[in-house]
């Protein structure tokens, strides 16, 4: 008998503890939203506004007081950032207090490509994909010509390692690519023809070209040369403006 009403007793126990839970679920659930924060990752220039995300989150609601967080689904609101052509990842939840929060991570430009083709310009980013110009933010990148869609998985990896080098980020602002596959380096401030060749063996030829610049530099004669060969990488071949000589 004694065992029954123990029994008894947690099951009338168990049954508040449920009860409490749902409701107080449920109540939270009716509960309106507080506020929208909205944190981009990685990055210090946002190429989307903070508007555009709120936008995208509650659609069509004015004031997000007025949001009840029964009606969310948190899936398909990372669903809808994701598809915006500016965002590579998103990350979407609501805090105990009510603060619908969402964690952006842009997608990073690394090249504009200027297409002969149909005279419009994109960004080709770290994943070898287009990315639209911003109308909020202009990214400070090198000019891509003669490259088709067929030439990313080559030319990516090239303008990462660009961007990682100092030097060469600071120097390099446009890059043209060949018929032939073969890469030229239009520098800043300078009318040299820097061949690089194809997209092989890049650190070395970054080197190279680094020894080079600074030792002409150094001696005053770097505007003296018309051609810099990096084809080969363990050289570089100089040629010299006519009326400075071979």
């Amino acid at each position: 008998m004694k065992r029954s009403i123990e029994i008894l007793k947690f099951v009338v126990l168990l049954g508040l503890l449920i009860f409490l839970f749902s409701f107080s679920n449920k109540r939270n659930e009716k509960r309106k939203l507080s506020k929208v924060e909205v944190e981009f990752v990685d990055t210090k220039t946002p190429f989307i506004t903070h508007n555009t995300v709120n936008k995208l989150l509650i659609q069509n609601k004015l004031d997000v007081k007025e949001v009840g967080k029964e009606t969310l689904v948190l899936k398909e609101m990372e669903n809808r950032l994701r598809e915006n052509p500016m965002v590579r990842d998103a990350e979407v939840f609501i805090s105990i207090n009510g603060v619908l929060g969402a964690r952006i991570e842009q997608r990073d430009p690394i090249g504009r490509v200027a297409s002969s083709n149909t005279g419009l310009s994109y960004y080709l980013d770290t994943d070898g994909k287009k990315m639209p110009l911003s109308e909020v933010y202009s990214a400070r990148v090198p000019l891509i010509t003669g490259v088709a869609e067929s030439n990313y998985d080559e030319i990516t990896p090239f303008l990462i390692k660009l961007r990682e080098d100092d030097f060469m980020q600071r120097l390099v602002v446009g890059i043209n690519r060949r018929s032939n596959g073969e890469i030229e380096l239009e520098l800043r401030k300078s009318d040299i023809n820097v061949l690089f060749g194809k997209p092989q063996f890049i650190e070395k030829k970054f080197q190279n070209f680094k020894a080079f610049y600074k030792k002409t530099k150094q001696d005053s004669t770097l505007y003296e040369y018309e051609k810099v060969n990096l084809k080969f990488n363990n050289q570089v071949i100089a040629t010299k403006k006519e009326d400075h000589g071979k």
